[in-house]
């Protein structure tokens, strides 16, 4: 019976744990070089997978680095899941290592390189150029 309880606890922490963890969840996602004609030029185009897709509108759990990137009218943040020098604009990591933040309330203030916590529901860009491929919307802060 303790064996039974012990495997069920972790079982269903695993999957908890899998549905929210949105960093897990987008570095399966494959990208591929493509041009754009809008542009004039080369970008990285995601291939988003199924299980990733079915999350969308579902909440997820993100911890990251603020990034002090200057958004115009703060709509909203740029969450890193790396500090600012490893960050996909300045360091190795890819475009599955940020995400688009839009608050459910006011966006607050952070300082750069700020570790926060935040919950949301995320939306998949493949398309619009001007923003991110992962985004989340409705956030809130975790403490």
């Amino acid at each position: 019976m303790r064996v039974s309880l012990v495997l069920l606890f972790s079982v269903c922490s695993f999957f908890s744990y899998a549905q929210t963890d949105g960093w897990n969840a987008f570095a399966k996602t494959k990208f591929d070089t493509k041009y754009s004609e809008k542009a004039g030029e080369y970008f990285l185009f995601p291939a988003f997978p199924a299980d990733l897709k079915a999350m969308v509108g579902k909440e997820i759990d993100l911890e990251g680095y603020y990034l002090p990137i200057d958004v115009e009218g703060d709509a909203y943040i740029i969450l890193s899941k790396f500090p600012y020098s490893q960050c996909f604009f300045c360091g190795g990591a890819g475009p599955e290592s940020i995400a688009e933040v839009y608050f459910k309330a006011k966006t607050p203030k952070f300082e750069g390189d700020q570790f926060i916590r935040i919950k949301g529901k995320l939306k998949l860009n493949d398309a619009d150029l001007e923003h991110g491929n992962f985004i989340v919307e409705e956030a809130v802060l975790v403490k």
